[in-house]
């Protein structure tokens, strides 16, 4: 028995949407689309783009500061895409976030808990990939 989780640690499962369809995030194995390859809207990322970035957010200081830092740094690296701010707490539960801000790109949530600063969003997004 053990007592206060000393004992095994549980291995983490992640599931990650492979394509972002109609805005709704679908959990599927990495190599199926459940757009079936439609050029719907451009909501299927095939070229590896970022198609959008949004700022899940209860409208605090910090929240409005992450926003401003991402769109900062969305300017720097000279991408024409709007970044959206949502404070709609139905929304932000639908991405299943618990701790704000939180930085979610193409559908997917990148960073949550915590304030990045422009220079560590622009890292984050080439980590990504993009």
């Amino acid at each position: 028995m053990s007592l206060f989780g000393s004992g095994k640690k549980k291995e983490e499962v992640k599931v990650e949407p492979a394509c972002a369809c109609n805005g709704k995030a679908a959990a599927h194995e990495a190599s199926s689309c459940c757009c079936n390859n439609q050029q719907e809207e451009n909501v299927c990322d095939k070229d590896n783009k970022i198609t959008s970035i949004k700022v899940l957010g209860a409208g605090c200081k910090s929240c409005h500061k992450q926003f401003e830092n991402v769109k900062k740094a969305v300017e720097e690296l000279g991408l024409e895409i709007e970044v959206e701010y949502i404070t709609d707490m139905e929304k932000v539960m639908a991405f299943g976030v618990m701790s704000m801000p939180a930085i979610v790109v193409n559908e997917k949530v990148v960073s949550m808990g915590k304030v990045l600063k422009s220079v560590e969003v622009i890292k984050l997004l080439g980590k990504l990939g993009f």
